[in-house]
């Protein structure tokens, strides 16, 4: 192998374990059977939502993932696989699912969710989690019922009493 080859080849690697370093979640889809057309709408989406679509070849990503320490993910490295990178932990696998139900041809095999690798299922239900916002709003409801109730129950009284 000459330098030229070896030297891109060891700035894929580097490019991959920056994307894993800088990512909440790591996705790894078979997308064998999609269009192109189909493909630059996922792309779309996934860019939305601050995610994107990657094809490596998978020696590269075993080599990146076990100068990691994630060599459990090399199971999972075969066959036509393309690699989503989110910046928000569930951004990428929603967006994931949501294209699956319609598209069968893409497949979700596993991927990677805060260190820890993950089977499809364990994507899944990551992807079936509420997003950053709707966490807070749940959270802020939770805080905000107490009081309400409270004040409903000072009004009543109040009101019973004219």
């Amino acid at each position: 192998m000459n330098q030229e080859t070896l030297k891109s080849k060891k700035e894929i690697v580097a490019k991959i374990s920056d994307s894993f370093k800088e990512s909440e979640s790591m996705t790894i889809v078979e997308y064998r059977g999609l269009t192109v057309a189909e493909l630059s709408e996922l792309r779309k989406q996934l860019k939305a939502v601050g995610a994107s679509f990657n094809v490596y070849k998978n020696t590269l990503v075993t080599k990146a993932s076990a100068d990691l320490g994630y060599s459990e993910l090399d199971q999972y490295l075969t066959g036509s696989n393309a690699y989503v990178f989110s910046k928000e932990i569930n951004a990428g696998p929603k967006v994931l699912a949501k294209f699956s139900k319609k598209n069968e041809l893409l497949v979700i095999k596993a991927g990677l969710a805060e260190g820890k690798v993950m089977d499809a299922q364990g994507m899944k239900t990551i992807a079936s989690l509420p997003d950053k916002n709707g966490l807070l709003s749940m959270f802020l409801s939770c805080l905000n019922a107490p009081i309400q109730k409270f004040a409903a129950t000072v009004k009543a009284v109040a009101d019973s009493k004219n």
